[in-house]
């Protein structure tokens, strides 16, 4: 097991940027992958971007991509999600989550397949 601990949520305006970060603990962190997701008020938890364990493969949702950018860096255990041109739609609580699977990071968008957790970060874009 990996805990998550994530930082650099807040408010910002239609167009504006913000970078999230997920410190992990453990000495596996570069075994794991590592994705976010969001969630806004009464919708379901929904796939933003995910990185495989070396940090070679990105896969995105389309809504986001070409505007977000995940990476990750495993000699510091921390993985980012940099969010640029946000839009309002953009707003909600943002997690990243980890799992150790061999799987092809394509199939790993369903929140379901992820069993580590960040505490999630609330991230406003006001128009």
């Amino acid at each position: 097991q990996v805990q998550l601990v994530e930082s650099g949520g807040g408010l910002v305006q239609t167009g504006g940027s913000l970078r999230l970060s997920c410190a992990a603990s453990g000495r596996t962190f570069s075994t794991y992958v590592m994705g976010w997701f969001r969630q806004a008020p009464g919708k379901e938890r929904e796939f933003v971007a995910v990185v495989n364990p070396s940090g070679g493969s990105t896969y995105y949702a389309n809504s986001v991509k070409g505007r977000f950018t995940i990476s990750r860096d495993n000699a510091k255990n921390t993985a980012s999600l940099q969010m640029d041109s946000l839009r309002s739609e953009d707003t909600g609580v943002y997690y990243c989550a980890a799992v150790a699977t061999p799987s092809t990071i394509g199939f790993l968008t369903n929140h379901r397949r992820y069993d580590n957790w960040g505490q999630g970060n609330q991230v406003t874009v006001s128009s």
